[in-house]
């Protein structure tokens, strides 16, 4: 996770992302953001979740540095990889420091460096973009003008991934920017918002997709989605048990039953993001870059 600096509205960012809305002074927005942050690390390592945070800078300049999921994934074999990002102020956000402090506890063998694809205009903003099943090896993605179809399939190749990809959009039809939004896979179910999809078949093909996988699908509304129900991550705490991850308006947006359909899988923690959610247009999730490589 990244401490941020400078947090604040982004209007590069804003030009593709709805869920972004500037809320008044910068100098307040920051100082609220890093409050946040540090209230977020607080409930995650109180409840035994191991955190690496990395202490963002002032310059480069990077309002969404607390976003690192965008740009970097770390996977079981050692692999890191590094992604091309739509807007120009966020490729600064990638930073050889932070792979150096997880380089001090974490085995990082190998560098995949997706970035070349910006020179072709091709994004593919990590596991914002993508949402993957790991233990599968399929990867969902809906495309965007930050996800590109041809992006998609480099990474699939590379990393011998199945895509599973739709178009989906939002109440007002802009399609939706990153499709860990909308959706989130944990290890018995995942929950999706199917109802933003609006193409009959591609509906079917990612429902069949879902149930293969003997995961149970668990549906939100687009209404849901708005308040970040989609942005959630499952993680694994020190005493191996299953905890899922979600903001406060993402807990609050839930209905009774879908609390407790959740709750027979794992445990329920959140935290209050909102100055983080309404200016950044991301949540929980998005701040969370998980770590998968081998311990050293």
């Amino acid at each position: 996770m990244i401490r941020p600096a400078a947090f604040g509205f982004n209007p590069e960012t804003a030009v593709n992302n709805v869920f972004q809305v500037n809320s008044g002074n910068t100098e307040d927005i920051s100082k609220e953001a890093i409050k946040e942050f540090d209230g977020f690390v607080d409930i995650l390592t109180k409840n035994e979740i191991d955190v690496v945070v990395y202490q963002d800078t002032i310059q480069p300049h990077t309002p969404d540095a607390v976003f690192p999921n965008n740009w970097v994934s770390f996977h079981e074999d050692g692999t890191c990889c590094i992604y091309p990002m739509f807007a120009e102020n966020r490729r600064n956000e990638r930073s050889k420091q932070v792979l150096e402090l997880v380089k001090q506890k974490f085995q990082l063998t190998k560098i995949i460096d997706f970035t070349y694809l910006e020179d072709e205009m091709l994004f593919i903003e990590g596991t914002g973009s993508m949402v993957l099943d790991r233990e599968n090896k399929i990867m969902y993605a809906c495309i965007s003008p930050r996800t590109s179809l041809k992006a998609l399939y480099t990474f699939c190749d590379t990393m011998n991934y199945t895509a599973v990809h739709f178009n989906a959009f939002g109440i007002n039809g802009i399609p939706v920017y990153h499709t860990n939004v909308m959706m989130s896979v944990a290890g018995d179910y995942v929950i999706a918002c199917i109802d933003a999809i609006n193409n009959p078949e591609e509906k079917k093909f990612i429902t069949k997709a879902i149930h293969l996988t003997d995961k149970k699908l668990i549906e939100i509304s687009v209404e849901q989605m708005n308040c970040f129900a989609g942005n959630m991550l499952q993680v694994i705490n020190n005493k191996n048990e299953k905890i899922l991850i979600m903001s406060k308006q993402a807990y609050e947006s839930l209905t009774q039953q879908q609390i407790r359909e959740l709750e027979t899988f794992n445990s329920i923690v959140y935290a209050n993001l909102k100055t983080i959610e309404t200016n950044g247009g991301g949540s929980a999730r998005c701040m969370m870059a998980e770590i998968f490589l081998p311990l050293k």
